[in-house]
This record gives structure tokens, C-alpha cells and sequence, in this order.
């Protein structure tokens, strides 16, 4: 059972199906109800017409045996004290107007004024000659010359003037009402199948048709795993509803991922690169130390192994950031950070403010160094470092007095193993990836960096991060 409507199509026709026919069992139940209510009051209304038209000719003076009594209906008069005084032609039985006899008294005893002729003395009773008011309703049955039926029975009070008062009881059958009905129920029983039938089918054909697109994304990201080719994309059908949504999502998500690969693809390339150089120089240095002991230049081994270990705690900082590690929620003055990182650097000037930041001090600590790093290595002869709040953000600088950046360099200088001066870069032990892992820790606080003109030339970095609140959950681009 779960298997059969294990999938969104069976489960949609399935639910289709379970609602319309509620529905149709709701509205069927209404309708057949309120077609019997309307049958039965109009064969109240005919039996009580034939009722008052009976009582009409008793007030006006008609003898019992004179009465105009229709023959196909049931009809009854009774006396003030229950006794049967007329009664319709060919009434075999009755039940439901309380006078089971279809009998009447004999007229010498219907006519006597001492058995019912006097007034009840209920003030609600017609005057002399007068017809009641109200009419009670009642269902039963009759047999009239041998054919039973069920009826509606009303009956009407009139007050005779040498009769005293006499209640008429007139029938309308019921057959009009029980057959509209049960032909109303044949009809419904035979229809609603067939209705729900049509509306599983089409919900069925509907909701396949609609799901078609996204059996198409299915197969289409399949066949992407399979092949581990992220260029490809799923189809968009040309509508605008939730799945074309979804495939456009999806293959935004695609191209994120091809991006996300194709950038550690280049990472992973780019450090072996980096990487092969000073192990190269070391391991020459080393093997020729080892032939001749005299000729080991142990400055340069050292050289380049400081240079490959801040190669590798490069690499595993942006392998952490990329991991998604967090920027933490310590609260610190990020001016003290500032003048630490500038103490004993030559030629750099702090101006920094006391300014509250939340986040890691010592990734921030790492985001300054290589920013001074970096001013220092271009600059001519002086670093300025500033910080100070603009609302609720800290903004820091700093400027350098060098050549400055090319303004269509200023996107790529943040760019992993990226120099402007390769040969420069190398020589001084730069790996260009101090100003990417800058701008990483920047976005994971919540901030930004970006750089321009200095105002008295030169290159000016400026880093913005919200002040004195947690990083968490800050976008990352």
C-alpha cells in the first residue's frame, strides 16, 4: 500500500478523489434532503386545501352524506369527542390522524346535539361558522380500494352551527416525494462513480503533466552525478511557476558548485606550485650539504623553510575559512589590536581609536599583519594605519605611500596566488595569498575590504566591521 502511493501523482489523485467525493456526498445529502422537505410541504398544502375545502361545505350548512369527498384521497371528519361522523368512499385503512375507523356513526347518531354537538370550551376553537387557523400536520398510511400508500395528513378544525365543532383530516400521498427521491438517489449513485472516476483520471493525467519538468531535473542531475561534469545544467521549462523556480535554482546551484570546484581545483594547483619551489631549493640545499658539508648555505635552508612554513599556515588558515570556521564571539578593542600590530614595525604610525568588535582577535590579528605586510613590502618610506568608528562600524586604514594599485587591479590583488610584481613577490617570500586570506576573515565578521587611492598617493586598504555585535551568521561572499 505504501508503494502504490509512494509517489506525489497517486497521492494528489488520491487526495483529489477523497475531497471531491466528500464534497459530493455533502452536497448530495443537502440536496435530497431539501427535495424531500419541499415534496412534503406541498402535499401538505394540497391535503390542506382538500382539508378547508371540506371544512368549507360543513360551515355551510352541508349534511355529512352530502360532503364532495374525492375518492383518491383519504378524508376523515370527527366530532368533538373523536367519533368518526364522515368519512371519504372507498377508505379500506388509515393510521396517523389518531381515528383508526374508517367507519362513521349512523346519521341519526351524528346528528344528535348530545354527543358532540356542544362546544369544547377551548378558546382557541373557531366560532360558529368559522374555519380554524391552524392546521397540524402528520404522515401515516392509507389503503384506498386496495392500494396502500403513505400520505401526508392535515388537519383543519371548523365549528358547525347545530354540529358543534368537527376537525377535518384530509391525505395527500407521498408517492411524488418518494419517487423524486429515490430517483434523485439512483441518479446519484450511478453519477458519483463516474464523476470520481473522471476527476482521478484528470487529476491523474493533470499532475503527471506537471511533474513532468521535475522527472526531467531528476534525470538531468542523475546523469550530472554520474558524470561529474558541473557544466551541465537541468532543463527550464518555459513556465513560471514553483518548478521552473526550482530548475533555475538548481542550476544556480550548479554553477556555485562548478565555481566552488573549478576554485579549489586552482587552489589545490596553485599550492602544489608553491609549494614545489621551496622544497625544491631546500632539498637541493640539503643534498648538496650532504656531498660537501663545506658549501651548505644554512642561512638559505632556513630561509626557505620559514618560507614554507608560512606557506602552510597560509594554506591551512583558508582551508579552515573555507571549512566555514567561525569568527567567534569575543569582544575586544580592536584600537589596542591596532597598536600592538604597529609597535616595532619601522616606519608605520597608528592613529586608532578605542573601538569595541566582536569576532576572532586572532584571525583579525592575522587580517592586520597582512595588510602591513603588504603596505610595507610597496611602500617608500612610511605606513599610516588609522581607525575609528563611523556609526555602527569601525572602519580602519591603511595607506601606504607606494605606487598604489591600477584601478582595474583592485578586484584581482584578492585573488588566491595572485602578484602584481610575481617576480617581486617571490623574492620576498609573498605567496599572494595574504590579502585573499584577508578579505576572507573581513566577510566571516560581517565587514568588507577594499582598497583605493590614498589621498597623498599610494594604496589605501579599508577594512569596515560592525561594531560591538557577533559576526554569526553574517553573509560570506
Amino acid at each position: 500500500m505504501r508503494r502504490l502511493f509512494g509517489s506525489v501523482r497517486a497521492k494528489a489523485t488520491l487526495g483529489a478523489t477523497v475531497v471531491v467525493a466528500i464534497a459530493l456526498v455533502a452536497a448530495g445529502t443537502a440536496v435530497l434532503l431539501s427535495l424531500r422537505s419541499n415534496l412534503i410541504v406541498q402535499a401538505g398544502t394540497q391535503a390542506e386545501r382538500t382539508a378547508r375545502e371540506v371544512a368549507a361545505d360543513l360551515a355551510g350548512g352541508t349534511p355529512y352524506d352530502e360532503l364532495s369527498l374525492d375518492e383518491d384521497q383519504p378524508v376523515q371528519v370527527v366530532d368533538g369527542s373523536g367519533r368518526l361522523v364522515a368519512v371519504s368512499e372507498h377508505l379500506e385503512r388509515i393510521s396517523g390522524t389518531g381515528v383508526d375507523t374508517v367507519r362513521p356513526v349512523s346519521p341519526a347518531a351524528a346528528g344528535r346535539d348530545d354527543h358532540g354537538g356542544e362546544d369544547r370550551g377551548d378558546d382557541d376553537s373557531p366560532e360558529p361558522g368559522e374555519i380554524g387557523d391552524e392546521v397540524e400536520y402528520s404522515e401515516g398510511s392509507a389503503t384506498i380500494d386496495g392500494d396502500g400508500a403513505d400520505y401526508r395528513f392535515a388537519a383543519v378544525e371548523v365549528s358547525v352551527e347545530d354540529k358543534g365543532d368537527l376537525t377535518v383530516y384530509a391525505g395527500s400521498p407521498l408517492s411524488a416525494e418518494q419517487s423524486a427521491v429515490g430517483t434523485a438517489l439512483t441518479v446519484m449513485l450511478i453519477g458519483f462513480p463516474l464523476l470520481l472516476a473522471v476527476v482521478s483520471g484528470v487529476t491523474w493525467l493533470v499532475t503527471r503533466r506537471a511533474l513532468r519538468p521535475v522527472e526531467g531535473i531528476r534525470t538531468e542531475m542523475a546523469a550530472i552525478t554520474a558524470s561529474e561534469d558541473l557544466a551541465r545544467r537541468v532543463p527550464v521549462p518555459a513556465t513560471h511557476d514553483e518548478v521552473a523556480r526550482l530548475a533555475r535554482t538548481t542550476n544556480e546551484t550548479l554553477a556555485a558548485l562548478e565555481a566552488s570546484v573549478e576554485r579549489q581545483r586552482r587552489f589545490v594547483a596553485d599550492a602544489s606550485h608553491e609549494l614545489r619551489s621551496p622544497i625544491a631549493s631546500l632539498r637541493t640545499q640539503l643534498e648538496v650539504g650532504a656531498a660537501h658539508p663545506g658549501l651548505l648555505d644554512v642561512a638559505g635552508a632556513v630561509e626557505d623553510t620559514v618560507r614554507l612554513q608560512r606557506l602552510a599556515a597560509d594554506l591551512l588558515l583558508l582551508a579552515r575559512l573555507d571549512a566555514g570556521e567561525g569568527p567567534g564571539d569575543a569582544r575586544f578593542d580592536l584600537g589596542a589590536l591596532v597598536r600592538e600590530e604597529a609597535a616595532g614595525r619601522t616606519g608605520v604610525t597608528a592613529d586608532a581609536e578605542a573601538v569595541e568588535v566582536t569576532g576572532s582577535r586572532g584571525q583579525l590579528a592575522r587580517l592586520l599583519a597582512n595588510l602591513l605586510d603588504n603596505a610595507g613590502r610597496h611602500a617608500r618610506a612610511r605606513v599610516a594605519v588609522t581607525l575609528r568608528r563611523e556609526g555602527a562600524r569601525a572602519v580602519l586604514g591603511v595607506a601606504d605611500d607606494g605606487a598604489g594599485v591600477p584601478v582595474a587591479e583592485r578586484e584581482r590583488i584578492f585573488e588566491r596566488f595572485v602578484r602584481l610584481d610575481d617576480a617581486r613577490s617571490r623574492d620576498d617570500g609573498g605567496a599572494g595569498l595574504g590579502l585573499a586570506i584577508a578579505r576572507d576573515v573581513a566577510l566571516r565578521h560581517g565587514g568588507t575590504l577594499t582598497v583605493r587611492e590614498a589621498p597623498g598617493g599610494g594604496a589605501l586598504f579599508e577594512l569596515r566591521l560592525p561594531v560591538g555585535r557577533s559576526a554569526r551568521g553574517a553573509g560570506v561572499g
